[in-house]
């Protein structure tokens, strides 16, 4: 590869686009299933077993806040992957080079510790 020194603005911004999306991801696992006040809806019952199963609970919507918030940081993680991905550096890159630095650029500029919001554990 060419050169593995990246800017200092593409690895600001590279770095910034993980922490936008770690927090947008975040927000969304928070907030209730639906943006506007719904009732939710019952589920089947299983005939043999009595389960019920593909139900939801009422949600209460989201605040004008918490909208504003969701459309901020789509509006953010969208402009910061524009500027990533057509940063001039990239122009002085070609074929393999140029594959094998987006990928390290992604992984070097990853923050190592994004806190861990929401772990679920397998069965």
């Amino acid at each position: 590869m060419a050169d593995s020194a990246f800017p200092d603005d593409l690895k600001a911004a590279q770095t910034r686009l993980h922490q936008a999306t770690a927090e947008h991801a975040a927000l969304m696992r928070m907030l209730s299933w639906s943006v506007e006040p719904h009732d939710g809806w019952t589920g089947t019952e299983h005939p043999h077993t009595g389960l019920i199963s593909d139900g939801r609970e009422p949600s209460p919507g989201w605040s004008d806040e918490q909208k504003a918030v969701v459309v901020q940081l789509r509006q953010e993680c969208l402009a910061l992957s524009v500027m990533v991905t057509t940063h001039p550096y990239w122009q002085t890159l070609a074929g393999e080079d140029l594959h094998t630095a987006r990928m390290r650029s992604q992984a070097l500029m990853r923050p190592d510790a994004f806190p861990a919001v929401y772990v679920v554990t397998a069965a």
